[in-house]
């Protein structure tokens, strides 16, 4: 079994090798791809261009989402965290009182919450973390300090462009449906989940449709970073999944 690792960081810290990986891809006939959060729609996407390529597809947090305009400014509250993160400047604003660190802090509170990030109309989505609440006990010092720096070196801007203002892009596609196995591993405790829609994209209807070949996957005690939160669950599952289609 071959591995291809492609990076596609938000702080922007890539290796220079992952372009020289991408450009070897031709060579590999078949592959599985695993994606997280908002890597999920573009290894979707690759399966569905290219389905003869393709073993196996693994996403870990976000469900096939039909193709289609957002919807987000419809069905939440202008509070919502990723309807404030489109917002040119406003992120980088709240971000902006703070130092890396505790920007990057009080996102993996947040984000390990069962409860959706929605501020108040006169608040800011950093200002939903109190400066004394601990961190969740998966996650060290030693990370912070470690994704600190490396927010710190290269901002924030990557973070919000690529996938959150980004979330607005139409793909054109004929066959909208994902036709190899796909496995779906879910945090039982993430907030995502409270999405509207999201059980009938998961376990519903919608899945059947555009999915045939799902699998799911739900981590009771996972939140959104399941795969921080449970390392070696997360890779066993994955690994089962890779043995039981190849």
């Amino acid at each position: 079994m071959r591995l291809l690792k492609l990076e596609f960081n938000s702080n922007c810290e890539c290796n220079p090798t992952t372009f020289y990986y991408l450009s070897k891809i031709e060579s590999v006939d078949e592959v599985f791809i695993v994606g997280k959060d908002f890597g999920a729609p573009l290894a979707y996407l690759f399966t569905i261009l290219h389905p003869e390529r393709v073993l196996g597809v693994v996403t870990l947090g976000v469900p096939f989402v039909p193709p289609g305009p957002s919807l987000f400014h419809k069905v939440f509250p202008e509070g919502f965290y990723i309807l404030r993160w489109q917002e040119p400047g406003r992120a980088e604003a709240d971000f902006g009182r703070f130092d890396a660190k505790t920007v990057v802090r009080n996102v993996y509170i947040l984000f390990s919450r069962s409860e959706m990030p929605i501020a108040n109309e006169n608040q800011e989505i950093m200002d939903l973390v109190e400066p004394d609440t601990p961190l969740p006990a998966w996650f060290t010092e030693e990370d912070l300090e470690t994704y600190g720096a490396l927010y710190q070196k290269s901002g924030f801007q990557t973070a919000l462009q690529i996938p959150y203002r980004s979330l607005g892009e139409v793909f054109n596609l004929p066959d909208p449906v994902v036709k190899v196995p796909a496995f779906l591993i879910m945090g039982g405790k993430d907030y995502s989940l409270k999405f509207p829609g999201r059980e009938d994209l998961t376990q519903g209807e919608k899945a059947k449709e555009y999915v045939p070949n799902l699998e799911v996957t739900f981590i009771p005690e996972g939140t959104h970073f399941v795969q921080e939160q449970f390392p070696s669950q997360v890779n066993k599952l994955i690994l089962d999944f890779f043995g039981k289609h190849t």
